[in-house]
């Protein structure tokens, strides 16, 4: 629906809209991050006194922006890092002191969230970025001053006091984590791929064949059935589908997911081989929430829609983008 009512042009404001609003975000998770939880900044849904932040490391806590939890936020900075590298490569279509602003309010926000997801959903739409320039060399030179310019604002965000204890932070997560995971083989290998292998895992009994009842896997199954928030099912994704609709419904509803996805790589691809690197800089954040997000969670399947939505909203447009027309 989104696809048949946006165009190319619309993208493009959306996603100036989303670099825009990157800015003030940035300035928001900085205060909740350096307030204690108790702050008017860092209230929960309804005016909840224990604070809307989620365990971080070293006493600070994982701030969510103007969203309920922190997923929110690091949703956003996802969408936000497609849109920031395009406009690095199309300068002409935003102003140069916002492009900047935003960069550093991208580049400060990795260590401000503390969240190893935002940290690998900005190194994949790096990677994108980078795989682009073989197909397109005329933007090379966009790319490296791109990442010239971030560079940059990396060495004088370094040095200032905020960025430096939101770095320390950041640093102590991402260790602790990949200690108790067993280093980035265990979370590539375990928690990414082993999850996925796990949702295949059907074993006569654990599960009906027709699975526990949509919902069970959710927080808020969890609390109607058992009183507590928990993981009744499985934290991942694949296995909590197939354990809420069994392994017939639930494989097929992976099938189907898998398909979207690699249908929207195809047609991304083909509109980058032409020139049009909008559509393929989205994707790469719409194959982190696509195939494999955790749709139980209403923000995450919002951002998973509309970043789909976008990728294909992107294509729409009747006129060639390798020479002078569209872009």
């Amino acid at each position: 629906m989104i696809a048949k009512i946006l165009d190319r042009q619309d993208v493009i404001q959306i996603g100036k809209f989303v670099v825009w609003l990157s800015i003030p975000m940035t300035v928001l998770i900085a205060l909740q991050f350096y307030s204690p939880q108790s702050a008017w900044v860092n209230q929960g849904v309804g005016g909840d006194k224990e604070g809307a932040g989620f365990g971080g490391a070293m006493g600070y806590f994982r701030p969510p922006g103007t969203f309920s939890f922190t997923n929110g936020a690091v949703a956003f900075y996802g969408l936000a890092a497609p849109f920031i590298f395009y406009f690095w490569l199309h300068r002409h279509k935003l102003n140069k002191l916002v492009l900047i602003a935003a960069t550093a309010a991208l580049l400060a926000a990795i260590p401000l969230s503390i969240s190893r997801t935002l940290f690998f959903s900005v190194c994949v739409t790096l990677l994108f970025f980078g795989i682009a320039s073989f197909y397109r060399p005329k933007y090379l030179g966009s790319m490296i001053m791109a990442v010239f310019g971030g560079a940059l604002v990396l060495a004088a965000l370094s040095n200032t006091v905020f960025f430096q204890t939101a770095t320390e932070a950041f640093t102590s997560r991402f260790e602790s984590a990949n200690k108790t995971e067993g280093g980035m083989e265990g979370v590539l290998g375990d928690r990414y791929l082993g999850s996925m292998l796990r949702a295949f895992e059907y074993r006569y009994g654990k599960y009906p064949f027709f699975g526990q009842g949509l919902g069970l896997g959710t927080n808020v199954g969890a609390m109607l059935m058992s009183g507590e928030r928990d993981f009744l099912l499985a934290e991942e994704e694949w296995p909590r589908i197939v354990g809420e609709m069994g392994p017939l419904l639930g494989i097929l509803t992976i099938l189907v997911r898998l398909a979207v996805s690699a249908f929207l790589t195809v047609k991304a691809f083909a509109k980058l081989t032409i020139g049009d690197m909008l559509p393929w800089l989205l994707l790469s954040f719409a194959l982190i929430n696509l195939p494999q997000g955790q749709w139980a969670q209403p923000t995450n399947l919002g951002f998973a829609i509309i970043s789909g939505g976008l990728v294909l909203a992107s294509m729409n447009t009747s006129r060639q983008v390798g020479g002078s027309p569209k872009s």
